[in-house]
C-alpha cells in the first residue's frame, strides 16, 4: 500500500487527477453549506427558558432552606487569597481598568480579582516555559544575554496578554452594539410615539433586540434599571455611555439627557439619531469596501496569479515538451554526400 502511495505521488497525472477531485469537493461543501445551515434560535431560545426554570427551581429551593442568596458574583477564594497577599490591587491594577472590564461586559468585584491575578499569572507561566524551550529544547547558537532577553520580553507579554485579550473581548462587544443599535433607536421611536414611558420603551426594546445582539440587549435592561433607582436620571443615561464607549450611542444619551432637563421632543431627536446611525453604519461598510482592493493585492499575487500563469502557460508548455520528446525520439536522417567533380 506505501509503494502504491508513493508511486503515484510521484505520478503528474495523479497528483492532477487528486487536486481536481479535492477542488470539485470543495466547491460543492461550500455551495451546500448555506443550505444546509439551520436556524438555532429556537433550539436556543428552549434551552435558555428550560434553564431559566431550572435556576428558579434551585433558588427557590435554598430558599425554602433559608441558605443565603447573593446575586453578585464572588471570586474564588484561592484567587482572592493570592491578590490579597501578594497586594496586586497596587502594583498591577491601572484606573481604567474597571471601566474597560464594564465595556467588556464584566461587572463587579469578581472579574477584577480574576483579571489581576491572571496578569500576575501569565508571566510567571511563560518565563519558565521560553526558558526551557531556548535553552533545553531547541538548540539555538546565540548568546545566553540574547535567551535571557527574549525569556524576559516573554514574561512581558504575559504581562500584556490580559490587556490584549480585554482589548478583543471590547472589540466584539462594540462591533455587536453598533450593528443593532438603528434597530434599536427604530423599536424605541415606535415605543416613544406609541406613547410609552422611556422606561417602558428601554424595557420593551431589550426584550425584542436581543435576537440581534444580546450585549445591547443587556445594557439597555441594566439601564432600565438605573432609571427606576437612580435620584438622577441622567446619571443612567451617562453610565450607558460610559459602558459602551460608542460615539453613536454617547450622542443618543446626551439627547435623552437634554430631553429629560429641559423638555424638548424626544421622538424627533430619535428619528434623526436613528438616520445618523444608519448613515454611520453605511459609511463605514464603504469605508470597508473601499479598503478591500489594497488587501487583496497580496493574496491575489501570492495564490491567484500563479494559478492563473499555470492555467494558461500549462497546456502549452506541455505541448512544448511533448513535441521536444517526439523530436529526441525520431532517428536522425543521414547524411547526404555529394559526388566529388
Amino acid at each position: 500500500m506505501l509503494e502504491f502511495l508513493i508511486e503515484h505521488m510521484n505520478d503528474r497525472q495523479s497528483l492532477i487527477t487528486a487536486f481536481a477531485a479535492v477542488a470539485a469537493i470543495a466547491t460543492v461543501l461550500s455551495l451546500a453549506m448555506p443550505l444546509l445551515a439551520t436556524n438555532s434560535l429556537g433550539k436556543r431560545m428552549k434551552a435558555v427558558a428550560f434553564e431559566r426554570e431550572k435556576i428558579r427551581q434551585r433558588e427557590r429551593e435554598r430558599m425554602a432552606r433559608g441558605e443565603k442568596v447573593s446575586l453578585r458574583q464572588s471570586p474564588k477564594q484561592y484567587v482572592k487569597t493570592i491578590v490579597e497577599r501578594f497586594n496586586l490591587t497596587k502594583w498591577l491594577a491601572q484606573e481604567e481598568v474597571r471601566g474597560k472590564l464594564m465595556q467588556a461586559g464584566y461587572r463587579g468585584q469578581a472579574p477584577y480579582i480574576t483579571f489581576l491575578f491572571f496578569r500576575m499569572l501569565t508571566p510567571i507561566i511563560l518565563f519558565p516555559v521560553t526558558a526551557f524551550y531556548l535553552f533545553v529544547v531547541l538548540e539555538w547558537d546565540q548568546p545566553t544575554m540574547v535567551k535571557v532577553g527574549i525569556c524576559v520580553f516573554a514574561a512581558y507579554l504575559g504581562l500584556q496578554l490580559p490587556l490584549l485579550f480585554l482589548k478583543n473581548k471590547i472589540g466584539k462587544r462594540q462591533l455587536s452594539i453598533k450593528r443593532a443599535f438603528p434597530d434599536a433607536l427604530d423599536l424605541l421611536l415606535i415605543c416613544v410615539e406609541s406613547g410609552m414611558s422611556i422606561e417602558a420603551a428601554f424595557r420593551r426594546v431589550s426584550m425584542e433586540i436581543g435576537s440581534q445582539s444580546i450585549a445591547l440587549a443587556e445594557e439597555l435592561t441594566l439601564t432600565t434599571a438605573e432609571l427606576s433607582y437612580l435620584q438622577d436620571r441622567r446619571q443612567a443615561y451617562d453610565n450607558l455611555g460610559k459602558r459602551t464607549d460608542l460615539e453613536g450611542v454617547k450622542a443618543v444619551c446626551l439627547a435623552l439627557q437634554q430631553a429629560e432637563r429641559y423638555g424638548t421632543s424626544l421622538a424627533q431627536t430619535l428619528r434623526v439619531l436613528s438616520q445618523e446611525n444608519r448613515d454611520m453604519r453605511m459609511t463605514e461598510a464603504e469605508k470597508k469596501a473601499a479598503g478591500l482592493p489594497p488587501k487583496l493585492t497580496v493574496p491575489m499575487i501570492l495564490f491567484f496569479l500563479p494559478v492563473l500563469f499555470v492555467v494558461i502557460l500549462g497546456p502549452a508548455a506541455i505541448r512544448v515538451m511533448a513535441t521536444q520528446d517526439e523530436q529526441a525520439k525520431q532517428p536522425e536522417a543521414p547524411a547526404i554526400t555529394r559526388p566529388a567533380r
